[in-house]
């Protein structure tokens, strides 16, 4: 089960999330109180270890300001949130390793999700990054092919019957582990990590068992 704190605004939390067992922490770059400016993301990365997936949130973005915070920021994955077309994805794939394309539950574009040229896509409410939860059964909705990551209103109380009902490859939190907008709760964290993967169908135990080696982005 592949976890991700979002909403990371400082190198503790960062690393809080990291101990705590997360694959994946994600820094926003789109409006939003938990934004974050490039150069402290990269002040971040830098000392983050090399098997973490560290994902920069963009949302309506021309392509080419995805491309060049990813650069300055130093994540290794772009995460688009907005209406961004099969094109858009296109270039940032041509620049960016990594590109997961977020989609808002039941829309029509969540239901051609394997269009748009990734294999990790994340299916959430209808405002991304507000903490509102979703039908999850409009999950259901979303073609096979692509590794789904769930968000949108997740907590460590919730958590485990979205993985049971939704069987998602990953899921993402952000306010859900938060004990003040921006700043996240440890234990929150600890519960929330420990909970999807007891929860899941199949539980990674290590990171050679991971589909993916975040390290090898060559």
């Amino acid at each position: 089960m592949f976890v991700k704190i979002c909403g990371i605004t400082n190198e503790d939390d960062a690393l809080l999330a990291i101990a705590m067992g997360a694959d994946a922490v994600g820094f926003v770059f789109a409006p939003s109180t938990r934004q974050i400016a490039a150069q402290q993301v990269y002040d971040i990365t830098r000392r983050l270890p090399r098997e973490i997936l560290t994902v920069g949130v963009f949302r309506d973005d021309h392509p080419s300001r995805v491309i060049d915070l990813v650069n300055r920021s130093g994540v290794r994955a772009a995460q688009l949130d907005g209406h961004e077309t099969s094109d858009d994805v296109a270039e940032v794939a041509a620049h960016v390793r990594w590109v997961i394309k977020g989609f808002a539950a039941g829309t029509a574009d969540a239901r051609r999700a394997d269009q748009f040229g990734t294999d990790l896509i994340l299916v959430g409410a209808a405002i991304p990054g507000s903490g509102q939860m979703f039908d999850w059964s409009l999950a259901g909705e979303v073609p096979d092919g692509p590794r789904l990551i769930l968000a949108g209103g997740l907590t460590p109380d919730n958590v485990a019957a979205a993985v049971q009902q939704v069987q998602p490859w990953g899921v993402d939190v952000s306010s859900g582990v938060e004990k003040l907008p921006g700043k996240k709760d440890a234990l929150k964290v600890k519960a929330f990590i420990e909970r999807a993967r007891r929860a899941a169908p199949v539980q990674y135990v290590g990171q050679d068992e991971m589909p993916y080696d975040w390290a090898d982005d060559e």
